[in-house]
């Protein structure tokens, strides 16, 4: 995925070492309220919001402590830094893009996370590794690729949903997401053009 690239005068001041990830996003809740984090300005890159993510975690909130959790298309990594802010124990992040992967450790490092682990790698070969069962999912790949039912297939198939997994899918709002069949829709909203959905088996 290209990256923006925009061009600036040239400066006494400007430092020409690296570009800067001028994109921010707010952590909501938890030890981290407050924070301000940066992601690199991708073209494409769509963090969830901050109402969106107030909702999300507010049904997640007694799942949330302790929890092994997987962030499978990360991008900016608002819902995986989230969760951790919020008490997860481990969070996966998988992110095919290079740029965003790299400032999602550098901010990890600045916010000391323990627990974080990114994969610089597509969702579909993370996938193809068995895994562990999670206790939380998050799958909010970019709207333009339908990734979505190939995603939910491949979870199950690498056998990370457990008896008490709890699935979150983020989708426009006109997109039908055929879930496995022993899911179980536990919990969704429409906020604008965007559907939530909160499953479990």
């Amino acid at each position: 995925m290209p990256r923006n690239r925009s061009a600036r005068p040239s400066s006494q001041k400007t430092s020409r070492q690296k570009p800067a990830a001028t994109s921010q996003l707010r952590i909501i809740g938890g030890r981290w309220r407050g924070r301000k984090v940066a992601f690199a300005p991708i073209e494409g890159l769509r963090p969830t919001g901050d109402r969106l993510r107030e909702t999300l975690f507010n049904w997640l909130q007694f799942h949330l402590p302790g929890a092994r959790c997987l962030d499978l298309y990360a991008g900016s990594g608002a819902l995986g830094l989230e969760a951790l802010s919020r008490g997860a124990a481990e969070v996966d992040f998988v992110e095919l893009d290079g740029g965003a992967a790299q400032t999602l450790r550098q901010q990890l490092d600045l916010l000391q996370a323990e627990g974080a682990r990114v994969h610089n790698c597509p969702a579909e070969v993370f996938l193809s590794q068995p895994a562990q069962p999670y206790d939380v999912i998050f799958v909010d790949p970019p709207f333009a690729n339908d990734l979505w039912e190939n995603a939910l297939a491949g979870l199950e198939d690498a056998g990370c949903i457990g008896e008490s997994t709890r699935i979150y899918v983020e989708s426009p709002r006109a997109t039908q997401v055929a879930a496995p069949a022993d899911w179980q829709l536990e919990k969704e909203k429409q906020a604008g053009q965007v559907c939530m959905r909160l499953f479990t088996r």
